[in-house]
């Protein structure tokens, strides 16, 4: 699977990672106390909807198309303003909708004067867009790294407090067992942190191992949020996505329980489409 950022942008995947990563920081904040966001996996921060590559698979459709401009209950659009609010910033509403914010844009937009942003990006081109958006914000430093090794280097920020953001690409084979091995390393160093990891729902046996190596994990609080918009696809391919969460706000599990009915209408598929929400360690809320 090659899920390099450009050509899924705004899509359900996105929608559902992006909202969840806002509900975080929002919590973060309750807090006077600085705290960072680490994006590991950051792209190129800001993603144009009429490029070839978007429009080559046109996936923003079914993600940000179906909730833009389309009236939410009171208790929903309260949770998910936080990022809305980015989303349209980010566009000049006298021209048609065209632009998505990645990840670090997000995370950037919802900081205080006192809190930090560490965008890391290896992908060379994508790196010098990241570099390019960012230029001259003093709050964010972006950096030309392999974002695994970040989990290492770059934990525990010097805040004490903060969120990594871990969203590789799944471009290779061994992209679970990375991302386990770097939870533990960056858990050791930094057991503080609120982890928020995403994964594809698309090889199931995979997935099962990924699951069943967390659990046997010494971390003690961890949350799976999994959205699956469809029935299991015969042939693999991407039925759903899904983060765990590392110490997740005590909140999130009551505010996903909420969100649950709009984002299956939004952005499920078919009458098959389920939202997970449950402890892989801890307590069951």
């Amino acid at each position: 699977m090659n899920y390099r950022h450009i050509y899924h942008a705004g899509n359900f995947a996105d929608v559902f990672k992006h909202i969840i990563i806002a509900r975080i920081i929002e919590y973060l904040k309750k807090k006077d106390h600085a705290f960072r966001v680490i994006d590991t996996h950051a792209g190129i921060g800001i993603y144009d909807l009429a490029s070839d590559e978007a429009q080559k698979t046109g996936e923003w459709i079914d993600g940000i198309g179906r909730i833009l401009d389309q009236a939410v209950a009171p208790d929903v659009a309260l949770l998910i303003k936080p990022w809305l609010d980015v989303v349209n910033e980010l566009n000049d509403k006298s021209r048609k909708f065209g632009r998505y914010p990645g990840s670090p844009y997000i995370e950037r937009k919802l900081l205080r004067k006192q809190d930090r942003l560490t965008a890391i990006e290896l992908h060379e081109a994508d790196y010098k867009k990241l570099a390019n958006n960012f230029a001259g914000d003093y709050q964010t430093r972006v950096i030309h790294l392999d974002g695994y090794l970040a989990l290492g280097a770059h934990v525990p920020p010097k805040e004490k407090r903060g969120l990594i953001v871990v969203d590789p690409p799944f471009e290779k084979n061994d992209e679970f067992e990375r991302l386990i091995e770097g939870l533990e390393k960056a858990y050791k160093r930094f057991p503080g942190g609120i982890y928020a990891l995403w994964y594809p729902v698309k090889h199931y046996n995979e997935l099962n191992w990924f699951m069943n190596e967390l659990r046997s994990t010494s971390i003690p609080k961890i949350l799976r949020l999994e959205l699956r918009i469809k029935q299991r696809s015969e042939m693999p391919g991407l039925d759903g996505c899904g983060m765990i969460i590392v110490n997740p706000p005590y909140v999130l599990p009551h505010e996903m329980d909420k969100l649950k009915p709009f984002l299956l209408d939004r952005l499920g598929a078919d009458k098959h489409a389920q939202l997970i929400n449950e402890w892989i360690n801890g307590e069951a809320v």
